[in-house]
């Protein structure tokens, strides 16, 4: 005899918060905020928000409403299956996807207003038998060799265009965020020869760093990421948005060790002091990456430092290795009375810069915010929708 599935317990509400081990705060103000500074830096175009990925793993449901009731209107996902999810909270907006049209989705492109972003003749012909003569985007590719025709095609494919109504042209910077890079120049050249081809279309080249290149790279609509979550935009300058997300770690226990024990798997960190250490309730399988830890890794022995938290105005170093579900932390130099079990230290956010944790992984500020996980209690503030 099969049993029934058991029941999901109902838990009270405002219960989820007491049960994670890690909570997420995501400020909608900020996410705001920084669309609008982008958006202003776009003119005279002006910006889109790109929403993969879950809004970078801040929530569509949240994320969109909130830049629409400020303004924007366009927004850009990568899977028809995030343009649902975009189109139920934003019934009136625009939305591009950008991984292609295979044949079997088109019925769901056409159904809900969804725009493709086309990159193959083969994606064109598709579309001009499903689309009915909806809009589209043209992809071009302009030097990155991902997604895109080649110029020569896309030149051709304007000079006969009968077959679909694109709305916008497009292509990606490969290094709009090293701004020295020789490569830009040539993009925007390529660029602006079949933009030329395509008539009075709007045109998009400028993700997240191609806002910051300057006039030229504008166009009409630019398709900030990265930027909108408060991310570094250019490599080796001042970030100037500010922090959307603080991702913060409950702590289990707080216990002291003894100079010249050691300390997690691998007996990977011997002591230097008597050490007390916060075990806290965040690891790997919530996206606190374990290329992070500050010892017991291969790269810590390029990149020395792993990563900190902050509690009590104090930065706290990783200590040993960052596993599935627990990561220590050394507060020593906190005060005794400062600090209990139960408290939170930040992993990222106001205290702790987001791609300063990422640089210690050996990563991007991108894959730390996609891959937070589903066991942190999230709460949003700000923006007075939800």
């Amino acid at each position: 005899m099969i049993s029934p599935p058991l029941e999901q317990p109902v838990l009270p509400t405002g219960t989820d918060r007491l049960l994670a081990g890690g909570r997420l705060t995501i400020d909608l103000d900020t996410l705001v905020d920084n669309w609008k500074a982008l958006n202003a830096r776009s003119r005279p175009g002006r910006a889109a928000a790109v929403v993969k990925a879950d809004a970078y793993g801040c929530g569509i449901a949240q994320v969109v409403p909130a830049l629409f009731a400020a303004g924007c209107d366009s927004f850009f996902v990568a899977l028809p299956e995030e343009g649902l999810r975009v189109r139920d909270v934003a019934p009136r907006a625009r939305i591009f996807v950008l991984n292609g049209l295979f044949d079997d989705a088109a019925p769901a492109f056409t159904d809900a207003d969804l725009i493709p972003v086309l990159g193959s003749d083969h994606e064109i012909a598709t579309w001009a038998k499903h689309g009915r003569r909806k809009p589209c985007a043209i992809h071009v590719d302009t030097g990155m060799n991902r997604l895109g025709l080649t110029p020569d095609e896309a030149i051709a494919f304007a000079e006969n265009a009968k077959s679909v109504r694109p709305v916008l042209l497009m292509s990606h910077l490969a290094c709009g965020d090293t701004p020295e890079s020789g490569m830009n120049r040539q993009q925007l050249s390529i660029f602006q020869k079949v933009r030329a081809a395509f008539g009075e279309i709007e045109s998009s080249l400028a993700n997240s760093a191609g806002i910051f290149l300057g006039a030229d790279y504008l166009f009409d609509l630019t398709r900030p990421g990265i930027a909108l979550y408060g991310g570094e935009v250019v490599s080796g300058a001042a970030n100037p948005m500010k922090p959307v997300v603080t991702a913060e770690t409950r702590i289990v226990q707080i216990r002291h060790a003894v100079k010249g024990e050691t300390a997690g798997y691998g007996a990977a960190m011997t002591l230097a002091r008597d050490t007390r250490i916060a075990v806290c309730s965040t690891g790997y399988a919530d996206g606190y990456l374990r290329s992070a830890s500050g010892s017991g890794v291969p790269l810590r022995t390029t990149v020395t430092e792993g990563a900190h938290g902050f509690i009590a105005g104090r930065r706290v170093p990783v200590i040993g290795r960052i596993t599935m579900d627990l990561t220590s932390f050394d507060v020593t130099d906190v005060p005794e009375d400062a600090i209990k079990a139960g408290d939170h230290i930040e992993l990222f956010g106001p205290n702790i810069a987001l791609d300063d944790v990422a640089r210690a992984a050996g990563t991007i500020g991108y894959e730390l915010l996609t891959g937070l996980g589903r066991r942190y209690h999230r709460r949003y503030i700000g923006a007075e929708i939800l």
